[in-house]
């Protein structure tokens, strides 16, 4: 039984990944969700089912549409397989749990905004403002710790992130998404979250320049970053907090 659940899980992160390309592609254009139906962006040709099942199609035609070899983005694949994958890691490690509903929804904002910061930079309030609501609600019925502490982790969250946009050097966005990712992992995983993004955007941020990707002082999204540092720590925060003062005590 469970294997079968995982299997379900999995299928349906991968098809609602690849709902969430779309909306992180249409929402910051202000576009329809629904309209016009799924089309290839060079040749205008509506996608049928075939071109339309999540990672399968993209590996078949070649990262190419079917219709006029143009490529096809990488980002779309790796959405939905990411969704998948992150679908089955949270029902593994929490179940079928209020805790593990909460990790499914951070798992979709967390696609949904990294696709619309890698294509336009930009993080949108209704996203943030259609998430915001169920975070508030589900947050203060997992009682894993106080709700002082996830009030504590919204506003270290979103205070961090202020200070640096004061400074020119986040967007608001930012500070908004991680002011909302800090009210759900809480203190201290808040902290964990961010010294995670910061590695993590450093590493990749030096590994484009030095590839040639990006120039030199060219801006990189940071909040897929600071998506992937909330996830972990959702998932691992205690367990690597605990290993870290064992470690230095």
């Amino acid at each position: 039984m469970t294997t079968f659940i995982a299997i379900y899980i999995t299928l349906l992160g991968l098809t609602l990944g690849s709902f969430f390309n779309v909306v992180g592609l249409r929402v910051p254009a202000g576009e329809s969700l629904v309209h016009p139906p799924s089309q290839c962006p060079k040749c205008r040709t509506r996608l049928t089912g075939m071109d339309l099942i999540p990672v399968v199609s993209y590996l078949f035609s070649r990262g190419k549409c079917r219709h006029c070899g143009t490529p096809i983005s990488p980002v779309y694949p790796l959405g939905e397989a990411a969704t998948g994958f992150l679908f089955l890691v949270m029902y593994l490690r929490l179940g079928l749990t209020l805790e593990g509903v909460t990790g499914i929804l951070l798992v979709c904002l967390a696609v949904i905004i990294t696709v619309s910061d890698l294509r336009y930079m930009l993080i949108p309030d209704k996203v943030l403002l259609f998430f915001t609501p169920l975070f508030l609600v589900l947050v203060p019925c997992l009682a894993k710790v106080s709700l002082g502490a996830h009030l504590l982790g919204a506003l270290c969250g979103g205070g961090i992130l202020l200070l640096l946009a004061l400074f020119g050097g986040m967007g608001v966005g930012d500070v908004k998404l991680f002011a909302l990712l800090g009210w759900i992992i809480g203190w201290p995983n808040v902290i964990l979250a961010f010294l995670i993004a910061c590695a993590l955007g450093a590493g990749v941020g030096g590994i484009l320049q030095w590839s040639g990707v990006i120039q030199r002082k060219q801006p990189v999204p940071f909040g897929p970053f600071l998506a992937l540092g909330a996830l972990l720590s959702f998932l691992f925060g205690p367990d690597i907090i605990s290993a870290y003062l064992s470690f230095i005590g």
